[in-house]
């Protein structure tokens, strides 16, 4: 076949296929004669190319590099080649894409060039990839060309397509390559010279106002009050990225220095329950790519996946293979505290840079947000201990009196950690008790409070006498120079007579049966200020029917809204509306006339402790 003749005959295939599409559109449902019809083009197609290739190898070769014949055929059939109305890729042995021509790009929407050296199975669907590589496998080793029917996928685009396969035996390559001719059947192709949409500028504001609304969205997931108080941020965060970002979403933490998969999210449209279950159990210890972000602490973004091993292995294979894999973007959370990755299907618009971008500053808030979880229920379960270390989980009974106690945390700043104590505690022949509470607020000063209720209840094992007990606590908080200072009162109980120390503590009030209050003595200095403790020592008799109750500075420096305090002398009031009644039901009449006075405001940590004789 001459040239001339080559021309003409591309020329008439080039008005053959356009009359084929135009009949596709016009006649959507009579699709059985247009298939045969385009399945004959194909042939055709393949029939030139071979006839171009022969004409090709038999050119003579002329020395000195002149513009002889065969390099004007080559030139031609180059442009051919860049001309032919429909897709065309040239593989290698492996699949490889070498050359494809203009055609290939638009239809696929990639830039030119982008698919080369790039593994042209990788397009097809992921259920026909297999069949493919059999054809692929039959037409190299056998030279029979194969037409078939097949899927590609590729920048959000997906097309059915009848793949002609046609071995090409190249002079001066040293393997066999293969012609694929594909002429989609059920997709409508842009138009020549269209723009592709991400290549619009209103596209590109819309993307980006779509990554700042994202970023927006993630901080207000993250600076939420439970995501503090719970270990809800990944888990908030990916489901947010599931929903409007990625088909696949998983995220590795780092514990005890290896990754561990702690989140996988797959397609809600799909049933995926093993599948999800696989992809849950594979190692992320065994992924090149979240042992590559990890090392370099830098994130990947992937706009076609090459290599379906990236993400390691399941029971069914290649994970990227089983998710069905087109792009893919990974990056890490916080500072090397993990990895996440989001994982787009073919048919998918594929992730860009500027993708990866916004994802670096999404997995860097999520790193901070877990890191701050994790301090703050830290923290928190040390305040819980110290907490319990000052404040009992319940009162024990004490021979001939009932107890009851309510105990409020304060509301100021620091005040997350109780500073106030009390307690009651076996004697050797008796009973004790024991309120204060540091002159602080935080960490510090419950561990204060904490040391001087566990050195009061140590010490009485030795000790009949409150004071001598509240004199060696002193002396010990002196010794360890914490330079704070703690008011307390203790008390051992004697049958009917209880002894009392005060240390700096107010008085301690006692309800008669006709409604009589009396207050104790109270005073002393609080403990810690100097090394020579002075102490308020008396003994009280508590009868039966009588109740005798402590109370913290929280609940007498209580202020309303006129900034009025609540004081003793209302607190008495109230306590003469009580007598007769349980201790429960007094401190609970005490607790809800504060409440009232103050507008429901706890300000300082309120302890209210009372013991009624029986």
């Amino acid at each position: 076949m001459t040239m001339p003749d080559l021309e003409h005959a591309l020329d008439a295939l080039a008005g053959r296929v356009s009359s084929l599409r135009e009949a596709r559109i016009a006649y959507p449902g009579d699709l059985a004669p247009i298939l045969d019809a385009t399945l004959a083009e194909l042939d055709t197609a393949a029939e030139l190319l071979a006839e171009a290739r022969e004409a090709l190898r038999k050119a003579p070769k002329r020395a000195n590099g002149k513009k002889d014949g065969a390099q004007r055929e080559l030139k031609l059939l180059r442009q051919v080649f860049r001309a032919f109305p429909v897709p065309v890729i040239v593989l290698d042995g492996g699949g490889v894409v070498r050359r494809i021509n203009p055609e290939t790009s638009r239809v696929l929407g990639s830039p030119d060039g982008y698919l080369v050296g790039r593994s042209f199975p990788l397009l097809v669907d992921v259920s026909r990839r297999a069949a493919f590589r059999s054809h692929l496998t039959s037409v190299l080793q056998t030279g029979q060309p194969a037409a078939f029917e097949t899927r590609l996928a590729h920048q959000g685009r997906t097309h059915v397509v009848q793949l002609a396969l046609t071995r090409l035996t190249m002079p001066g390559e040293p393997q066999q390559m293969v012609a694929a001719v594909a002429l989609p059947t059920e997709v409508q192709l842009p138009e020549p010279g269209a723009r592709r949409p991400e290549q619009s500028d209103g596209e590109l504001l819309l993307a980006a106002a779509r990554r700042q609304d994202l970023l927006a969205k993630i901080g207000a997931l993250l600076l939420d009050e439970e995501a503090l108080l719970r270990p809800v941020a990944l888990h908030r965060a990916t489901r947010l990225l599931a929903a409007e970002w990625a088909d696949w979403v998983i995220a590795d933490l780092v514990r005890d220095g290896v990754p561990r998969r702690s989140v996988v999210l797959a397609p809600k449209d799909h049933p995926l329950g093993d599948l999800l279950r696989q992809v849950e159990s594979a190692e992320p210890a065994g992924s090149q790519i979240v042992t590559q972000v990890l090392e370099r602490r830098s994130g990947v973004v992937l706009e076609m996946v090459d290599d379906e091993t990236l993400l390691g292995f399941c029971a069914d294979g290649p994970v990227l293979t089983v998710m069905g894999a087109g792009s893919l973007v990974s990056v890490p959370i916080g500072r090397g505290d993990g990895v996440l990755t989001l994982v787009r299907a073919h048919d998918k618009q594929p992730y860009a840079l500027a993708d990866l971008a916004v994802m670096q500053e999404v997995g860097l808030q999520v790193g901070l947000a877990v890191r701050a979880q994790t301090s703050f229920q830290s923290r928190s379960r040390a305040a819980d201990a110290l907490s319990a270390s000052v404040a009992p989980r319940n009162l024990p009974d004490v021979p001939g009196y009932e107890a009851a106690a309510v105990y409020h945390p304060g509301s100021s700043p620091g005040s997350s950690v109780g500073a106030e104590f009390y307690d009651v505690f076996p004697l050797a022949d008796g009973w004790g008790f024991a309120l204060g509470g540091a002159a602080g607020k935080g960490e510090e000063a419950a561990s204060v409070s904490a040391m001087v209720r566990g050195g009061l209840r140590v010490l009485s094992v030795w000790e009949t006498d409150p004071d001598l007990v509240m004199r060696k606590v002193n002396e010990a908080l002196v010794a360890q120079g914490s330079g704070m200072f703690v008011m307390a009162v203790a008390g051992f109980v004697q049958g009917r007579r209880i002894l009392l120390s005060s240390a700096g503590h107010h008085p301690a009030a006692l309800l008669q049966p006709d409604g009589r209050v009396r207050f104790a003595a109270g005073g002393g200095v609080p403990l810690g200020i100097s090394a020579e403790a002075e102490t308020c020592a008396e003994t009280l008799t508590v009868a039966p029917g009588e109740t005798l109750m402590l109370y913290s500075e929280g609940l007498v420096s209580s202020r309303n809204e006129r900034g009025e305090t609540y004081g003793e002398e209302r607190l008495a009031d109230v306590l003469s509306r009580c007598a007769g009644q349980s201790p429960s039901t007094v401190v609970k009449a005490v607790e809800a006339d504060r409440h009232a006075f103050s507008g429901g405001q706890v300000w300082d940590e309120i302890v209210v402790f009372a013991l009624r004789g029986i």
